[in-house]
């Protein structure tokens, strides 16, 4: 009897033991509202790329949208290897060779955060994979600087080394939460969403790129047409319903500050349109589809950094200045004569450059009260937080310059990058992929 008694006794406890561990781990619920909205948005911006595939492959010669395209979806195919291996440790691990870069090996493949429901209530393997896409996009964004005159085996090599030497070092130092420049002042530099991290980092890469391996044979003087504008808007289209995920999801949560952002990038892509447009009608007579994508385009680059601070009328001004500064980069660009070949430089670094600086003109009251009430004087000034935006780009500029300069040097020198002549005219669909876009040939 007593036996029969005291293994009742220990079956209850081990049941109450079991059912209090069951509690606990039901304690972390994962938001579903939240974790629906976060898939949705790395999706979108998934879909970005082969957009961006669209739009650059829109814009090159007929003999060269393949391999265009390729550039593209080579960073999809590659990146989306790498990231998972490494590039979400040395992104997002914990800082490590003085805050530099981050890494712990239980990120490795994505091993250690396979139980992990994050703060937000999502689980982490759903934002280790939204920001992979954001290191997709990225070097694929580079490409526009030297299109039509790549190796594409060098290409594949130098965007493998530039996510890991260039990409993973500054988004650590911008987003993770012991990075430096995440920590720089009250609040922190301000990037919600890419503006240092994405655009200028790809931006500043893309102009060294384009001075270091020099123009496409016959540029200035043989007119280089657009193969496909139609394809062109079409990707710009994409682009701007992509940017929806990329701004908005960057609140990680569904919540006011989503509703925020996804409006002000409405409001910034279609300022920046219609300002783009009224340049062009005051300076050629005529308003051109190329414009109205580009104009697109430095809006929703511009808004990028300032999406989570900025009120509607600073959307407004953010695109309207982006689409000034962008349209007058793209004509010093023919001054100058460098030949970056779809304006990645012009576009995507001048624009998230305008967007980091001039994003402190147009913050909200209450995001500078809670900056002030952070500091030991309870104050906290524009001018201030202007110094910070200033230290991190010029962080990122030089940084990046530097670093992509070296890769794009040994690159060159061990695998090649700048294909030969006769490679060149004859087209990269033929000559590294043994490809014709539309079906033809001998068609320039």
């Amino acid at each position: 009897m007593r036996k029969k008694l005291l293994t009742t006794l220990l079956f209850l406890l081990a049941a109450s033991l079991f059912q209090g561990t069951a509690h606990a781990a039901d304690a972390v619920v994962t938001d579903t509202g939240t974790t629906s909205w976060m898939l949705t948005s790395t999706a979108l911006v998934l879909l970005m790329v082969p957009g961006l595939a669209m739009f650059y492959g829109g814009l090159v010669r007929t003999k060269n949208v393949i391999g265009t395209m390729m550039h593209s979806f080579a960073a999809m195919v590659i990146i989306g290897v790498l990231w998972p291996m490494v590039g979400y440790a040395l992104s997002f691990g914990p800082g490590v060779l003085g805050g530099f870069i981050g890494w712990d090996s239980k990120y490795f493949m994505l091993q250690g955060i396979d139980d992990t429901i994050m703060s937000t209530q999502i689980p982490e393997y759903v934002f280790a994979m939204f920001q992979g896409k954001f290191a997709i996009i990225t070097p694929a964004l580079i490409a526009g600087a030297f299109a039509e005159r790549v190796n594409f085996k060098g290409y594949a090599v130098f965007i493998a080394l530039w996510s890991i030497f260039v990409y993973s070092p500054i988004c650590h130092w911008v987003w993770a939460a012991d990075g430096f420049l995440f920590n720089l002042g009250a609040m922190g530099a301000i990037d919600f969403a890419g503006g240092t991290v994405v655009h200028i980092s790809s931006g500043i890469t893309a102009l060294v790129a384009a001075l270091y391996l020099g123009k496409r044979r016959g540029y200035p003087k043989n007119v280089m047409q657009p193969n496909n504008l139609v394809m062109t808007l079409i990707g710009a289209g994409l682009l701007w319903v992509g940017w929806f995920g990329f701004n908005a999801g960057s609140a990680i949560a569904s919540n006011l500050a989503t509703a925020r952002a996804l409006t002000v990038t409405q409001m910034a892509a279609a300022s920046g349109a219609f300002t783009w447009m009224v340049i062009e009608i005051f300076h050629h007579g005529k308003a051109t589809s190329l414009g109205v994508a580009s104009g697109i385009l430095a809006g929703l680059v511009a808004i990028t950094p300032a999406a989570g601070v900025v009120q509607p009328v600073g959307a407004f001004a953010l695109g309207m200045l982006a689409s000034i500064f962008c349209y007058s980069a793209i004509l010093l660009k023919s001054k100058l004569g460098y030949d970056d070949s779809l304006d990645a430089f012009g576009v995507h670094g001048v624009g998230g450059i305008v967007g980091a600086i001039a994003l402190v003109f147009f913050i909200r009251p209450s995001w500078m009260a809670d900056a002030a009430a952070k500091t030991a004087d309870h104050s906290w000034t524009m001018w201030q937080q202007l110094g910070v935006q200033a230290t991190a780009v010029g962080v990122t500029v030089v940084y990046a310059a530097v670093i992509s300069f070296i890769l794009l040097f040994l690159v060159e020198k061990t695998i090649g990058l700048r294909i030969s002549e006769d490679d060149e005219m004859s087209g990269l669909d033929h000559s590294m992929h043994g490809e014709h876009g539309y079906g033809l040939i001998n068609l320039n």
